[in-house]
């Protein structure tokens, strides 16, 4: 498994019924609202980290999850759901049972980490 592989399978799989914000979810954007549960999935292959920030984008903030592999490297795999200019501030760790402590999200993840698993 590599990074390339793992970021096609999850874009391939993300959908409104994983987004964190499925009234806002689209096609067009099909990243929007998958970073908490992309960034736990990453983990499941990689290890690593989990960073979390707050980012602005049209006006409000939301929060915002990507990884930092066991390499030192960061990786945000659904950083593409903000407009280029958008500024993605410095990250704070995360533990995986924080992320996984909210209902929605830990129901989101199981069904993103089993659409991925049959993508790859």
């Amino acid at each position: 498994m590599n990074i390339s592989r793992l970021k096609k399978a999850l874009a391939k799989s993300w959908s409104r019924e994983t987004s964190a914000d499925p009234d806002k979810w689209s096609g067009k954007n099909p990243a929007w609202g998958q970073c908490a549960v992309t960034a736990l999935v990453v983990q499941d292959y990689f290890g690593g980290e989990l960073l979390r920030t707050a980012v602005e984008t049209n006006g409000e903030k939301i929060s915002h999850y990507w990884n930092k592999l066991p390499n030192g490297k960061e990786a945000d795999l659904t950083r593409g759901q903000f407009a280029e200019e958008t500024t993605v501030p410095e990250g704070e760790p995360r533990t995986r049972e924080y992320v996984l402590s909210y209902p929605a999200t830990a129901r989101r993840y199981e069904i993103l980490k089993k659409t991925v698993r049959e993508k790859i």
